[in-house]
C-alpha cells in the first residue's frame, strides 16, 4: 500500500508557533508509516456565505488539499480556553458549500500544545466535538503537550525520551487507525 497522505493543519498562524513546530517534529515521528503535507489556513478569507458562489482560490486550493488526503492530523494552541478563530474559520471553509463537506468520512487525530500545565486539553475538545459533528472520525485517545523548554532540540526533534515516546505511541496509534479505516472500506 503507497503511503497514507496525512493533511497536517496547525491551527495558529503565528510564523514561530510552537504548534507548527510540534507539527513538524511529530513528521519525524511518522517517517515511513504515514506522509505528512502541511495545509495552509492562514490566507482563507473569513468565512461568509456570500462567497460560496464562486468559492475564492485559497478556498478552492484548501478544500482541493484535504480532498487529497487520507487523513487529517490537527496540531492547534487554545485560544481562551477554545479553538483559534484561524482554525474554526478553516473548518467552516471545509464544510461548505452545504453538500461539499470536505471532513465527512475522514480519519482524523487531534494533538496542541501551549505553555499551561493542561496543554490544549479544552480547545481539543471543543475540536473533536466539532469534527464528529461534520462527520470526521476522530481517533480516540488524547494528547496533551505542555511546552516547556528543551521539549524541541535544535534540530526540531522531540528531545525529552518520555514525550518522545508518548507522541510515538500516539503517531504508531493513529497510523494503526488509519489503517483500520482502510481495511475496512476494501471490504465493504
Amino acid at each position: 500500500m503507497a503511503k497514507v497522505k496525512v493533511a497536517v493543519i496547525v491551527g495558529s498562524n503565528r510564523r514561530e508557533s510552537i504548534n507548527r513546530k510540534l507539527a513538524q517534529a511529530l513528521a519525524g515521528l511518522a517517517e515511513g508509516q504515514l506522509g505528512f503535507h502541511f495545509v495552509s489556513i492562514e490566507d482563507l478569507p473569513l468565512y461568509n456565505q456570500d462567497l460560496e458562489g464562486e468559492l475564492p482560490p485559497s478556498v478552492v486550493r484548501f478544500k482541493s488539499e484535504i480532498a487529497a488526503a487520507d487523513a487529517l492530523l490537527f496540531v492547534t494552541p487554545k485560544h481562551n480556553r477554545s479553538i483559534p478563530a484561524v482554525l474554526k474559520n478553516a473548518i467552516d471553509w471545509g464544510a461548505r458549500p452545504y453538500g461539499q463537506n470536505s471532513w465527512s468520512g475522514k480519519p482524523a487525530a487531534i494533538t496542541g500544545t501551549s505553555p499551561g500545565a493542561l496543554g490544549t486539553a479544552v480547545a481539543q475538545l471543543h475540536l473533536r466535538q466539532v469534527l464528529g459533528t461534520l462527520g470526521a472520525l476522530v481517533m480516540g485517545g488524547e494528547a496533551y503537550i505542555s511546552f516547556k523548554p528543551g521539549l524541541l532540540d535544535s534540530n526540531g526533534t522531540i528531545a525529552d525520551e518520555t514525550t518522545r515516546g508518548f507522541l510515538k505511541a500516539f503517531i504508531d496509534q493513529f497510523a494503526t487507525t488509519v489503517g483500520r479505516s482502510f481495511a475496512r472500506e476494501a471490504a465493504a
